[in-house]
This record gives C-alpha cells, structure tokens and sequence, in this order.
C-alpha cells in the first residue's frame, strides 16, 4: 500500500474524517503530563559518558524535507579497493530509562503514527526532534555507530557496531542529494553512497531479493478540485534504503550467531499471488515474460510510467504476511528469512520511529563488546512480536482509512462518471472486487461481476468525504 502525502496541507473537508480515525483507532494526540515531565528531564541530563568519541566522522542525515526525527546519519569513504560504510543511529537507550514514563508510553504505541495533519510520534518531540534527533545543531549526539566494510562489489567483509558520540554535519532532503548528485555537486562520500547503493542494489538481484519502492499518493490543490496521483521515489532514496538494509542484515547475523535477538520476517511469496499480479499486468498492458522472475519483473518497472507505479502499487500484496520472530538461546526451527529480501534481516535503524529497533541496537551493541545483552531487553524479546504485530496493524488501518479519506475527497465531486481500470481483487465467487485507476490513482471497491486482471468500465455511485467509503458499480 502506498502512503499518502498532502502538500501543502490538509484539505478542511478531511479534518471531521481524520478526527474520528484517530478516535476509532485509538491514535493519541498527545502524551500524558508525567511522559512529557520524564522527557523533558532526559532532555537536560548530562551527556552519557564512557563514549567512543568520533565527531571526525562527516556524518549526514538525509530524509524527506522538512524532517526532525531524525534516526540516521551517513557517511561513505573509499577503503583500498573497497569500502566502510559509517552508520550513525540516534541511542535512544541513551535518553529513556527502561520502565519509566517514556518506555511505557513507547510501548503503548509501537511506533510513530503518521497522517497528514498529524504526527503520533513514539517519544515527546523534545527527545524526537530535539535531544535525540541527529540534528545538525553542531552539538555531540549519544549514537550506536555502525562500521561496515565492503569489498570493490560491494560485498560485506564485516561489520560491528559500538557506543560513540557523532557530530551529523548537514541535514539534507533526498530531493537536494539527487538534485547535486544531478549535477555532479555532491561530496565525496555521497558520490560513494551511490556507488555502494548501486553495488548493494546488484547484489540484492543477484540473491533473488527485491526492495519494493511503492509509490506515494500524493494530493494537491487543482483548481476548485484536488487531484490525487502517484509521486515515484528518486532513486537517491532506494540507494539510501540500501544502506538501511545493509545495517538491518548485519544485524540480523550478529544476533543469530549470538542466539539472542529479534528478526524481521516474511513469508515466500505463495503462488496465487504471482498469479494475481500477472493478471493485473496483463489489466495495465504491462508485459511480464514467463521466464521472468518475479524480482526481475519489479525491477524491469519504470516509475516514471503511471501504468508501472500503478503495478508498484499492486505488488504490496506479496509483502503481506510480515511479522517478528523473537529467540533467546537457540535459533527457532520456524521461518527466520525476510522472503521478499530473500535473506535474514532486522528492524535496526529507526529507534525515534519504531520500539522494536531500539531492542534490536541494545542486543547488537552489547554482542559486539562481549558484554551480557541487558536483563531489560532479554526479558522483553518475548513478548515484542506480539506488541509489534498489534502496532503495526493499528498503523496499517490508520494508513488505510488516511487514504480511503484521501480517495473520497477527490472523488466526491464526480459521483455519476464513468472511468476504466485493472480488477485486481475479485470474489470467491467472481462477484465484487476492487479495481485500480490509473487516473486518479485509486483503488476502490466494485460491485458486479468481474474478472481478475480485466480492464472494466465502471460508475461512479458514492464518494462519501466523512466515512472515506467509495463505491463503483459495473458500467
């Protein structure tokens, strides 16, 4: 599923509707007065001690633009023939105490909630977007700084991750990276981040991997109207993600060689999936080969075309089924492969937006200094998948109704109409599905019979802005 951004700010029409989701769906406002109170303290503590200091790194975090939370900083240096990868990740341990306030309050929500309007973050904006932030303030930041080594093709030779204290330079936005990397005005180490991230790309197809980069809805003003349609990454971003991914794998083997931490899992892709998705290439009159794979295929899509960032959007279906899978003094004889990324991998970037991350760093860093992973994470490792699970299918419904509202409002003015697009979801028995448009970019409900992957006429019957609730009918 894609999500969803409103530029440049919500439409009046939608704030009724984002209101009661976040009621329904139990997404605070705020945080209570004695989380705020404990944060604010963290806040003014003195800087942690016992740090490795390497502020001489020339870290810099890049994000979407206008960015606080910020969780990660980078920097790429060539190393003899190949390359070290240095990955700042803001120590969130650092500034919460287990147990108290914050952590509670953390774990009530699992993750940061984000809607156009509004922003449930994990942790007070005072820690977010401000003492835990990489900002680049010019103020040492407490991080867990990972050193990753490559060879010429981008291969890991090792990787370890330490306390230290970072220095973030600059606090870029993908469009201004991609913008100097256009115009050949980019430093050094972000020339190398795109060679690696190129490297790491090959290698990811090799594997039998895919990243899947989905498209965002994005709504803007046209006219009297608002347009909805699909913004595709640049390609800056998916050469940044690969270095997320890189971090998230190491991770991943440094907790299963320890036998203690927590993995990032997904089932194989089943068969029936596949076979939906060839249907609705076959809807948009995308060409998909036999003989191709089907990572091949996601990475043959251009998305510049609508039809391709249309068909991005419909292969979130194979990436549905994802989940945690927690172990602690053997490795569990289940699944412990993330099968889109067809290798073994953890959530370990983003501990301002995610719980589990933190977990995932505190196990990490305490493997590499051969010291006892902390009795506070240990006796939490079971009960995260469980906690995990229910945030993120919180999080799933609020990205879901966010972008039924989204939806509705566009199409509230043109109940009556006519349109044409790809069934991509029908029935058991063949009656009602969903379609996808290409223009605008919706996905919806229709009633009738259809087929699976068939271009179909549909109408237009209700497009209700306080509910987000569409509804087409058969032409």
């Amino acid at each position: 599923m894609p999500s969803a951004h409103i530029a440049p700010a919500a439409p009046a029409q939608l704030q009724p509707g984002l209101r009661h989701l976040r009621e329904t769906l139990s997404v605070p406002d705020s945080f209570p007065p004695d989380v705020v109170a404990a944060a604010e303290a963290a806040a003014r503590a003195p800087m942690p001690a016992e740090r490795v200091d390497r502020t001489d790194i020339e870290l810099v975090t890049i994000d979407p633009e206008g960015s606080m939370d910020l969780d990660q900083a980078v920097h790429v240096a060539k190393n003899g023939g190949g390359y070290t990868v240095h990955y700042a990740i803001s120590d969130v341990a650092a500034w919460v105490d287990p147990g108290g306030p914050v952590d509670a309050e953390a774990h009530r929500r699992g993750q940061t909630f984000y809607a156009p309007d509004h922003r449930a973050a994990l942790h007070p904006p005072v820690l977010s977007e401000g003492a835990a932030s990489l900002l680049a303030d010019g103020r040492p930041r407490p991080a867990l700084l990972w050193t990753v080594e490559l060879d010429a093709d981008g291969q890991q030779t090792s990787a370890t991750v330490e306390r230290t204290l970072v220095t973030s330079r600059a606090r870029l936005s993908y469009a201004e990276v991609q913008h100097d990397l256009d115009g050949g005005e980019a430093s050094d180490s972000l020339h190398l981040l795109e060679i690696v991230g190129r490297l790491r790309q090959a290698i990811e197809a090799e594997r039998g991997g895919v990243s899947l980069e989905t498209p965002e809805q994005e709504i803007a003003a046209q006219g009297d109207d608002w347009r909805l349609e699909y913004r595709a990454a640049l390609p800056v971003e998916g050469w940044n993600a690969q270095i997320s991914l890189l971090v998230g794998a190491a991770a991943a083997e440094i907790m299963a060689a320890g036998r203690i931490g927590i993995l990032r899992t997904l089932p194989p892709a089943e068969q029936w999936g596949i076979d939906k998705l060839r249907h609705t290439a076959k809807g948009l009159h995308i060409t998909w080969p036999g003989d191709l794979s089907y990572p091949d295929f996601v990475r043959s899509l251009d998305p510049a075309k609508p039809t391709h960032l249309a068909m991005l959007n419909a292969c979130t279906v194979l990436f549905r089924g994802a989940g945690y899978t927690s172990f602690d003094g053997s490795l569990p004889d289940t699944n412990l492969v993330h099968g889109a990324l067809a290798m073994r991998y953890a959530h370990a970037t983003a501990p301002l937006r995610r719980l589990v991350d933190r977990y995932v760093g505190e196990t990490c860093v305490a493997l590499c200094s051969g010291k006892d992973v902390p009795e506070w994470v240990r006796s939490e490792l079971p009960e995260l998948p469980k906690l995990m699970a229910a945030s993120d299918a919180r999080a799933k419904k609020y990205e879901r109704g966010i972008i039924d509202l989204l939806e509705a409002l566009v199409l509230s003015t043109r109940v009556g109409q006519t349109f044409t697009g790809t069934v991509v979801e029908i029935g058991k028995d063949g009656t009602d599905g969903a379609i996808l448009l290409e223009d605008p970019a919706v996905e919806a409900r229709v009633r009738g019979r259809v087929e699976l992957g068939e271009e179909a006429t549909v109408t237009l019957v209700s497009a209700d802005v306080a509910t987000g609730t569409v509804r087409f009918d058969i032409a």
